[in-house]
This record gives C-alpha cells, sequence and structure tokens, in this order.
C-alpha cells in the first residue's frame, strides 16, 4: 500500500491540536516559573511577571494551535507535491 497524498485540512487538524497541547504543557511551565519568579521579586515586578504567567497559559496553546494548523497544511501540500514526484511512502499494514 502506497500513501500517494494526505487530507490537507485533515492533517492541518490534528496538528493544530497536538500544537495547542504542546503549548499548553508550555504555557503551565512559563506560569510555575512565574510564580516562583513573582514570590523572589516581590513588588511591582513580581505582579508583572505573576500576570505574564497566567497569561501563557491562555496565549501560548493558541498560538502554537495556530501555528501547528498552518504548518501542517503547509507540510501536507508539501507533501502531496513531493509524493506526486517521488511516489510516496510505502506503507505495510496488518
Amino acid at each position: 500500500m502506497i500513501l500517494k497524498s494526505v487530507g490537507v485540512f485533515s492533517v492541518a487538524k490534528i496538528m493544530g491540536t497536538l500544537y495547542a497541547a504542546i503549548g499548553f504543557i508550555v504555557g503551565c511551565f512559563f506560569a510555575l516559573f512565574s510564580v516562583v519568579g513573582a514570590g523572589l521579586a516581590g513588588g511591582q515586578e513580581g505582579v508583572f511577571a505573576l500576570m505574564f504567567g497566567v497569561g501563557a497559559v491562555f496565549i501560548l496553546p493558541v498560538f502554537y494551535g495556530v501555528m501547528g494548523f498552518v504548518v501542517g497544511a503547509l507540510m501536507s501540500v508539501l507533501y502531496n507535491f513531493v509524493a506526486g514526484v517521488a511516489g510516496g511512502i510505502e506503507l505495510n499494514l496488518e
């Protein structure tokens, strides 16, 4: 069985979802480090660090998800082009 083309929107949806999940995990780490930094800095700098960390939990999943969707779509279009020239990927399924 040879994989000659992939659905662009299908790949883009999956990549966007996976990258949004990765963005959430990265955002949680940013939030954790920001809370620790806010505790160490204190004062006005601490409040800014705390807001940055909380914002990262919401902003990074959206940013990663959108970028994953766009890159997934571009890569699937490129794959379809290259598979048309080179013949695709051979799959052995059981």
